[in-house]
């Protein structure tokens, strides 16, 4: 049974950082690219960013661009998300998701999800 489990969230002062993990199991972890998404009730769910498995190849989206970075450690089977200069329009929650494809170019293209970590930046 796979399972994604997420981790770090929690409530952040504007201008703050945090770092969330995602621990997988149940899946080989090295042949899975990883990506975060965030949720916002009546906002649906936003792509973030994605690292393939492949080649490393990492993909981020404008939002996040320069501010988040994904990182992943495969002998831990634990993909990270490094958030800097938090604003409040990154509350959500967020979502880690594994494709078994070295290239995605949607949420459908991934196989499995976490259930999320809440994420409040407020003062």
């Amino acid at each position: 049974q796979v399972q994604l489990v997420e981790s770090g969230g929690g409530l952040v002062q504007p201008g703050g950082s945090l770092r969330l993990s995602c621990e997988a199991s149940g899946l080989r972890f090295s042949l899975y690219s990883m990506a975060w998404f965030r949720q916002v009730p009546g906002k649906g769910r936003e792509f973030l960013v994605v690292k393939s498995y492949r080649d490393g190849r990492t993909t981020y989206a404008d939002s996040v661009r320069g501010r988040f970075t994904i990182s992943r450690d495969n002998d831990k089977n634990t993909v990270y998300l490094q958030m800097n200069e938090l604003t409040p329009d990154d509350t959500a929650v967020y979502v880690c998701a594994a494709s078994g494809r070295s290239r995605t170019s949607g949420s459908s293209d991934f196989d499995y999800w976490g259930r999320g970590t809440q994420v409040t930046v407020s003062a």
